[in-house]
């Protein structure tokens, strides 16, 4: 596994502080621009305060690091520690997640403190760490690894959180005003062979590069002839299905999504979560404001009913987690080592399978559970993904929001289905 696998310490050490350095201070980027107002928002029970958001990212390094690696170790304010624990049982009892927009203090000057506070004993520690076993110095490797994978995860929550408590604003306020270069024109969708048999897929144990539990171990599985789509599926693509009237005849649906949509009553014209009809004329609010809607763009902010509704219109059906893994890996696809875009956009892509990454989250029919022979990480880190294996559906890819270097090939994301204010997508297979 990740955390015993052998490593130069000194190396090790600075390129570690390196990355610590990079990852903490790209979250307070994030908020420079929010007012103490935006920072405690929290619309719904599924996206947190911006403010919590970064207190709970400190809190994790500070719980499972510091706590565990310094001796006589004294919180920083022990009321936190309740606070901010997100849903680790085996640490402590936790804030109610849907009332954290309540938690007006402590304030953001001083959650920045509590950042500053504990960044300071972190870097302290590795410089020290020479006092620590072999042993020791793996493990903590390990866990600041592990802790900014989480806190950039963390990054990706904030911006689609801040995107959704803006969007309750009537007057559409924006994040940035930076805008995303015009779309290319969609090309016309190809349809590309992937090979059958047997393939292998996931991420060996003994591994040197990170991965998450959920993405272990690596094995085996039988793909049968398919194709699959070589680019998302378009804004005007998605336009075209609501206009024939699909989101009102029930043979697309699922009989969920069905009962889903009779809840829809706020919308007199379902569409995508962030789409806006004004005068006839179709808007996409984005962390730019409200913006008229790009038909060359893949569509984004769609949940697993409606992306299995739109395969079934088109005589096409969602992949499954492992066809889409072994696509992108006959393609070759991978990320690209640029910064975050804030907005899926439809520029042009060399590669035959394009916009793998980058893009938008794309839903996969595959339920999320555990592969077989399956470990979750040691210690209590372990309440990391293990507990979250019941009803939802694995996505494959990366957004425009995801951190960079933050995505790979055997990535799993998972939500529920009905959820859809991440950058979520439709990628059709056949």
């Amino acid at each position: 596994m990740f955390d015993s696998v052998s490593f130069d310490a000194k190396t090790a050490t600075q390129s570690l502080d390196d990355h610590f350095q990079d990852v903490r201070l790209y979250s307070l980027d994030l908020v420079k621009s929010l007012s103490e107002a935006d920072v405690q928002l929290q619309a719904m029970a599924d996206v947190s305060p911006a403010k919590w958001h970064l207190a709970h990212t400190t809190w994790f390094f500070e719980t499972f690091i510091l706590k565990v690696f310094v001796a006589d170790y004294t919180d920083f304010e022990p009321s936190y520690q309740y606070l901010f624990n997100s849903y680790y049982n085996s640490v402590g009892e936790q804030y109610p997640r849907h009332q954290r927009g309540l938690i007006s203090r402590p304030s953001l000057s001083e959650v920045v403190e509590y950042r500053h506070w504990v960044d300071a004993q972190i870097t302290a520690l590795l410089a020290n760490q020479s006092s620590l076993t072999n042993d020791q110095q793996v493990r903590l490797s390990y866990l600041m690894t592990l802790g900014l994978q989480h806190e950039q995860q963390h990054q990706e929550l904030l911006l689609t959180d801040i995107q959704y408590n803006f969007f309750q604003n009537p007057s559409f306020p924006h994040y940035t005003a930076i805008e995303n270069s015009p779309s290319s024109p969609a090309k016309p969708l190809q349809w590309l062979p992937v090979d059958s048999g047997l393939h292998t897929v996931g991420q060996a144990d003994t591994h040197q590069d990170f991965s998450f539990d959920n993405e272990r171990p690596e094995h085996r599985v039988f793909i049968e002839p398919f194709e699959m789509a070589d680019r998302l599926v378009t804004n005007a693509e998605y336009l075209a299905f609501i206009e024939s009237g699909a989101y009102q005849d029930p043979q697309y649906w699922l009989a969920d999504g069905w009962a889903w949509l009779q809840t829809q009553h706020y919308r007199s014209t379902p569409a995508p979560l962030y789409w806006v009809l004004r005068n006839n004329q179709w808007f996409e609010f984005t962390l730019a404001g409200l913006k008229t809607l790009d038909p060359h763009a893949p569509v984004a902010h769609v949940n697993y009913y409606e992306a299995t509704a739109y395969a079934n219109w088109c005589d096409a059906r969602l992949p499954t987690e492992f066809e889409w893994e072994v696509a992108a890996k006959q393609y070759h696809a991978k990320p690209a080592a640029e910064p975050v875009k804030l907005h899926p956009s439809g520029q042009a892509n060399h590669s035959a399978l394009s916009q793998m990454f980058d893009q938008v989250w794309q839903w996969t029919t595959s339920t999320y559970g555990a592969y077989p022979g399956f470990t979750p990480f040691a210690g209590n880190a372990g309440e990391y993904n293990g507990k979250f294996m019941s009803n939802q559906y694995v996505l494959r890819g990366s957004s425009c929001v995801t951190p960079k270097g933050h995505a790979r090939t055997t990535y799993r994301n998972f939500f529920y289905a009905h959820q859809a204010w991440q950058f979520m997508g439709i990628r059709l297979a056949r």
